[in-house]
Formats: structure tokens, sequence, C-alpha cells
């Protein structure tokens, strides 16, 4: 994006398409989109030559990549959750989640 101008006072000053730009990455990246991906969405927008089937393979792949960390993570929380469930939270010197972590 062009440097934009500034207020007086030394704000930023957008217009309505850079603001719209601006929502369209933060959107992007709020759904976990990288910065280079992002960049291959905006070439859609721009007309830059990407095709709506490149940026669905694209969606695809990272929809993939978070269903994989969503996997990852119940998987952690199983264990995590079985963990703390053997644990009676005592003051007793042995514990059953430390013990877990060194194995």
């Amino acid at each position: 994006m062009p440097e934009p101008e500034r207020s007086r006072a030394g704000y930023r000053l957008y217009d309505e398409a850079a603001v719209g730009r601006l929502r369209f990455v933060l959107r992007a990246r709020e759904l976990g989109f990288a910065v280079a991906d992002i960049r291959g969405l905006l070439a859609l927008v721009d007309g830059g030559g990407r095709t709506c089937a490149e940026v669905k393979a694209l969606t695809e792949r990272h929809l993939a990549e978070v269903r994989a960390k969503i996997a990852d993570l119940r998987r952690i929380e199983d264990v995590l959750a079985s963990t703390a469930a053997q644990c009676s939270g005592d003051t007793a010197p042995a514990c059953p989640i430390v013990e877990a972590l060194r194995h």
C-alpha cells in the first residue's frame, strides 16, 4: 500500500479503498493465513492473475493445516485431562503430572 497522507496532527488518512484493503488483510490474518498467502489472495482482488480455483486450493490447504492443528490440540487436551485426573492435588511429594512429563 502506498504511504497514506497525514492530517495536520500527524494521523494517517486512509481512503475507503485503503480501509477495505486493511480490513481484508486483518480478517485474513484472523483466519490464520500467512502473509505470503494474503498476498496471493490480494492478487485475485487486484486482478493480478490469480484465479478463483487457485484461491480455493490455497484455502483448502490452509483448512487442512487448521484441521491438523485442531487434531493435535485435541490430543494434547486428552493427555492433559487424563494426567490432571490422576493427580490428587494434595501435599504428597509424588505427583503423577510430573511423572508423566518425565516420560
